[in-house]
């Protein structure tokens, strides 16, 4: 198209075709100047001055230049543009009788030719301006993807000014589902109700659309929403509320895709300020796993609680020199000593050094093998970690003297089906165990779901898949899980360990459980794409279901017995369990070091059979299904 190849002309091509135009249009401007004062179209006076239409162009070009009028982008031309373009032009109608009297041509001349010339020139070039500013807007709009914006109010708006400043996408239509929006203009756009999409997007080739709300939605609410939009293959961006901007602006860097967690689970309980800052604030707090999905989170929203210090423990060098990287100008800023060391919870004597000289007070454990597959081929060291591991950092927080230790566990220790959750379970155990032994420490449990986007979800391996065309592999079309977002789940955590005074199994409220196979479907909707089935063959991303993987089971449980209720959080729940006395358990995990050591795994297997309730192998049945 003419208008793309003229936008891709060198800069110095646009001035020169810019100057060549004016030069032509002040010629022109001369003359017109003539023959409207004289109400004649060849006046005698400019044939005696003839050579004001070579002289005042050359003179006026330069001037034009130092005005600034050829700095500005014709495609984004506006007010600014007629004050330069003014100035400039009056510049030069000054030129017009110094000329004419350093010529000695002063007789039978009329200073309001002057005055005229101005007027025309100034006209003539800033309407030719914008005129041609239209005429390349309207051409490389044509080439950009259409769009419409769900919104009628401010945002909307804002954005709509905001995306007509930019040749990436094509406004066509507003959309609202309030009742009392239908009918009305947005910016020169009518509002249209949802049930009017599909026409637009037949009509237009609509491909994308936005969402500018002014207040907070429900998020089933704005899911259903997001639905509907995504149901006509549209890609869904959207634009953060108004009041949560710094200068109350919408800019293009402020529009981006929906994030999976703002369409799952229910909407966030703000949290207990009182809860969080119990057992941090002011004290020496230690995080195992630092360097891990959970353990990061944890560590990025303890150091916001201002802890005397905070440290991070880890066995993974890069893993927690990015940690602490991360948090090492934050930790200035809250005036916390942050501290990083490579160790293993298995390590009972280094740990308990650490802790000791540290003086550590409070430990959040949340180091852990937790790929259920991984740790299923690998048996004995997912015990070594999970279970004999928690033991012995138990036994060191014991010996430094913490006050309070808090283990991240999850929902697959309940009724386990793989080695992991039976780890997770026995590490419980464990703690509950020594509780009853170790008064002066608190130890407790914290136990959920799935986190989205964690080392070991789901929600990364479906991403790359998406993006690489498919197949999107899930493993069973009917299994369910829990999820929840990173930075809730461990602000939870931080304020379930606030409410333990000993022994305590904590569930967070998981809200409701989601098929995996709907997230998939979800996340392919989400990136603009079409699920690849017998009724849409030409679908973008097939989804494809390989069997349940080992230890894999089709729905995931938060408890074993009953809940004991709600504690004074509404998000966690108290859960009374079978526990089992220290002088039952302990030969058993004696049994179980001697097999990890040995390399035995059948008699692992008998100890986890032997302590924890519920565990068996996943039913033949359930993995063919």
């Amino acid at each position: 198209m003419l208008q793309a190849k003229l936008a891709a002309l060198p800069r110095r091509v646009k001035r020169l075709v810019l100057a060549s135009v004016d030069t032509v249009l002040v010629c022109a401007s001369v003359w017109a100047a003539f023959a409207l004062r004289l109400a004649d179209p060849w006046p005698a006076m400019l044939a005696e001055r003839w050579w004001l239409l070579v002289v005042l162009p050359l003179l006026s070009i330069p001037v034009f230049a130092m005005g600034r009028m050829y700095d500005a982008v014709l495609r984004y031309v506006g007010p600014r543009f007629v004050w330069d373009v003014l100035r400039s032009v009056a510049v030069t109608a000054l030129f017009m009788p110094l000329l004419v009297l350093l010529a000695q041509r002063a007789d039978n001349f009329s200073r309001s030719v002057a005055i005229i010339y101005g007027i025309v020139a100034t006209s003539a070039i800033t309407g030719t301006r914008f005129a041609a500013h239209a005429w390349l807007r309207r051409g490389l709009t044509s080439m950009a993807d259409a769009a419409v914006i769900f919104g009628s109010g401010d945002a909307a708006a804002n954005l709509l000014a905001l995306l007509r400043g930019s040749e990436r996408h094509r406004v066509v239509a507003m959309l609202d589902d309030d009742p009392k929006a239908r009918r009305t203009i947005v910016g020169g756009l009518a509002v249209h109700g949802l049930d009017a999409l599909p026409e637009l997007v037949k009509r237009h080739g609509v491909r994308e659309a936005f969402v500018a709300l002014d207040g907070q939605r429900e998020r089933s609410d704005l899911r259903e929403i997001v639905e509907q939009l995504m149901d006509q293959g549209l890609a869904v961006r959207r634009v953060p509320l108004l009041r949560d901007l710094v200068d109350g602006r919408i800019h293009l860097d402020d529009v981006r895709p929906f994030a999976l967690e703002e369409l799952l689970g229910r909407d966030v309980v703000p949290p207990r300020e009182a809860l969080l800052d119990r057992h941090v604030r002011g004290r020496v707090v230690l995080v195992s796993g630092a360097g891990g999905s959970i353990g990061s989170e944890l560590a990025r929203q303890l150091v916001r609680r201002a802890p005397k210090a905070l440290w991070l423990l880890d066995h993974a060098e890069f893993a927690l020199y990015q940690i602490e990287a991360e948090l090492r100008e934050l930790a200035a800023e809250f005036g916390v000593e942050l501290h990083a060391a490579l160790g293993s919870v298995r390590d009972e004597s280094s740990c308990a050094r650490l802790l000791r000289e540290a003086g550590v007070q409070t430990v959040y454990h949340a180091a852990a093998y937790k790929h259920v597959p991984m740790v299923e081929a690998n048996e004995l060291e997912g015990l070594r970690n999970n279970t004999l591991g928690t033991w012995a950092f138990a036994r060191a927080a014991v010996e430094a003297g913490v006050d309070s230790f808090v283990l991240v566990s999850t929902d697959k220790a309940v009724r386990p089906t793989s080695v992991m959750g039976a780890s997770k379970r026995l590490a419980e155990l464990v703690l509950q165990a020594l509780e009853r032994r170790s008064p002066s420490t608190t130890f407790c449990m914290v136990r959920f779901g799935n986190v989205l986007g964690s080392s070991g979800s789901v929600v990364p391996l479906f991403r790359r898949q998406i993006a690489q065309g498919g197949p999107v592999t899930v493993t069973h079309p009917e299994v369910i899980r829990y999820f929840m977002t990173i930075p809730e789940a461990a602000e939870l955590v931080i304020q379930a360990g606030a409410l333990g005074e000993g022994g305590e199994v904590f569930v967070l409220d998981m809200g409701q459980p989601v098929k995996i196979a709907d997230l998939a479907r979800l996340m392919i909707r989400l990136a603009g794409r079409r699920e690849r089935s017998p009724e849409i063959p030409d679908g973008d991303v097939e989804l494809v279901f390989t069997g349940l993987r080992p230890g894999e089971k089709l729905h995931e449980e938060l408890l074993i017995g009953e809940g004991d209720g709600r504690t004074e959080h509404p998000m966690i729940m108290h859960a009374r369990e079978v526990e089992l006395a220290w002088e039952e358990l302990a030969p058993q995990l004696e049994r179980l070091r001697r097999a990890c050591d040995e390399g035995r795994v059948d008699e692992a297997m008998a100890v986890l059979a032997a302590t924890v309730e519920g565990y068996g192998p996943v039913a033949d049945e359930a993995r063919a299904g």
